[in-house]
């Protein structure tokens, strides 16, 4: 946990507030029983008024300072602790924001989101905790101590016996709650999975009548994580009434005793007060010291996970110098390509060798699983090949910045991302500083125009979480337009067609030949129909190239991409296309 500390750089100077406020407070809690003491022993035995009056005037300003000190210390400390709070997050963020595909497969989405907020608030909170104690506890416990020893060092013997049974309550009980605290974590992001899923995927939870099934598991996983929630609970809830009870045992053994001390005049009654005050600073520190015992371990596991994020070593990083930028735009070229996802033993896809240049359409098909969207995430590196090379714009793309590699490239993914805001927005998203004129633009050549022309606000009008107020064809198409608006010297549409009808793909594709007659243009499709005018159609089967070619030259030279088009077109198309 003291490795996240070094964000509190930025407000030493509020910490070091918070320490001197909360060192006066110390002194001034301190302070208070022995002016008790005095009022008792001079003030009241001797019957001087003046002298109460006095003292007590003086013991409100101390305990008055001593409020100021409180509150001052508790608004710096919250602010500190905040401020902290809101650096790590974003810390997180943007380690998150650097991660491959490949790093947020190994974390998960769920536990992302716990690490972020609820790790997160319990270092914040124990940090809160840590600067209000870590002087004032330990202070208050010694300087108890040196205090009630110069009432009555005899007695103060009754301390030193009760102090190591308190160091051993404390040590068992948190010996016991650190393991669930850890155990609470993981069954919080278990928790949050199965509320993802069933949030994300509740059309098909309800299209097969899976309600109480996704209800059962929502029930084991809540009980789970309740179960171990009372469970240490209950372990940290025996800390209260243990300390008590040694409290209430001692402050009885010390009224005892110094009963017969004060009836010998070995002891005076204010000093006997004013030593079970010190008794109680003591014991109510040592509590404090162990509320923190019990909460950093607490926190030092939620601390642990976020530093496993922060310290991942990345697969894909950018080079320490940037190879110098090529005159080249558009071109893309694969050598003996070769990859596979972790903890796979076998290639997704392998010796995958083309170039394309632009102005040319390069399309890839294959049946599912062949690896075609495999093989285009390679292009924008969310994932690093393992044999060969990439190059665009003839240089190896480990050699470019991720940056300024994606800035060349408009992506369309195969499932259609839109996010919350106006259609505006979400078509700017490819290029935000795109005009109207673009944004229409791009929006006509994606066949999008006239039914965001329908809609109520036009292109204002607002896109749910998710998209989930237009229809799927309606998001690629949103999607498409977002990619066509960048303008960029490669396009890659990976299945982006599949939600649109045939009268609406054809009229795309046609806008789309003069859009891009700049631009190299990868598709990936299911259709022939939508790729029989491509330059280049690769077919890839089980990962590998099963053939290169025009769509005449595959009919007749290639086996499996004449299955394709053969189960999609009628026997007469097929020989129509043939001739």
């Amino acid at each position: 946990m003291m490795k996240l500390f070094k964000l509190l750089k930025p407000y030493k100077f509020l910490v070091i507030g918070v320490f001197i406020l909360v060192f006066f407070q110390a002194l001034s809690d301190l302070y208070l029983p022995n002016l008790m003491s005095d009022i008792v022993n001079t003030g009241i035995v001797n019957g001087d008024t003046s002298y109460i009056t006095r003292t007590g005037g003086f013991m409100l300003l101390v305990a008055a300072i001593g409020a100021i000190c409180v509150i001052a210390s508790n608004y710096f400390a919250s602010k500190v602790a905040v401020g902290f709070g809101r650096d790590l997050r974003k810390s997180l963020f943007e380690k998150v924001e650097t991660f491959s595909l490949e790093e947020f497969d190994k974390f998960g989405t769920s536990s992302l989101i716990t690490r972020t907020t609820n790790d997160i608030n319990q270092i914040q909170q124990v940090l809160i905790i840590m600067l209000r104690m870590m002087i004032s506890a330990p202070m208050m416990a010694i300087g108890g101590f040196i205090m009630a020893v110069s009432k009555d060092a005899k007695l103060s013997l009754i301390i030193l016996v009760v102090i190591p049974v308190v160091a051993v309550i404390i040590g068992i009980i948190a010996k016991m709650g650190i393991p669930l605290f850890k155990s609470m974590q993981i069954k919080l992001d278990k928790l949050n999975l199965v509320l993802r899923e069933q949030l994300t995927g509740i059309r098909v939870i309800r299209a097969f009548n899976r309600i109480e099934v996704e209800k059962k598991r929502f029930f084991i996983a809540n009980k789970d994580i309740t179960e171990t929630a009372i469970k240490v609970n209950r372990i940290m809830g025996a800390l209260m009434p243990a300390m008590m009870l040694c409290i209430n045992i001692t402050t009885i053994i010390i009224v005892w005793i110094s009963g017969k001390r004060i009836d010998i005049g070995a002891m005076q009654v204010g000093d006997l007060m004013a030593f079970i005050q010190y008794l109680m600073q003591i014991m109510f520190s040592l509590m404090m010291l162990s509320m923190m015992f019990v909460l950093i371990p607490r926190a030092s596991v939620s601390a642990d996970r976020i530093n496993k994020v922060l310290d991942e070593e990345l697969d894909i990083t950018d080079p320490k110098i940037e190879e110098d930028y090529s005159n080249k735009r558009g071109y893309i070229e694969f050598k003996d390509v070769c990859f596979a996802y972790p903890g796979s033993s076998n290639y997704a896809i392998e010796n995958i060798s083309f170039s394309t240049s632009p102005g040319e359409t390069t399309a890839i098909i294959g049946g599912t699983g062949s690896g075609k969207s495999t093989l285009v995430n390679l292009i924008p590196r969310f994932y690093d090949v393992l044999e060969g090379t990439i190059l665009v714009d003839g240089i190896d793309i480990k050699d470019m910045s991720q940056e300024h590699l994606r800035d060349k490239i408009g992506f369309v993914p195969q499932k259609a991302v839109l996010f919350s805001g106006t259609i505006n927005e979400n078509i700017r998203y490819g290029k935000e500083d795109a005009t109207k004129e673009e944004i229409r633009k791009a929006a006509d050549i994606a066949q999008a125009s006239e039914f965001i022309n329908n809609m109520e606000d036009g292109y204002e009008s607002m896109i749910s979480q998710g998209g989930t107020n237009v229809s799927g064809g309606q998001k690629q198409r949103l999607s498409i337009a977002r990619a066509l608006v960048r303008k960029p010297e490669i396009y890659v549409f990976d299945d982006s067609f599949s939600a649109l009808d045939f009268k609406t793909d054809a009229k795309l594709r046609k806008s789309l030949k003069e859009e891009t007659k700049d631009s190299a243009v990868i598709i990936v499709a299911q259709r022939v129909s939508s790729i029989m005018d491509a330059n280049r159609i690769i077919v890839l089967d089980d990962g590998k190239v099963a053939g290169i070619g025009t769509h005449k030259e595959l009919l007749e030279n290639c086996k499996v991409y004449y299955e394709i088009v053969s189960s999609q077109l009628s026997e007469e198309e097929l020989e129509n296309e043939r001739k």
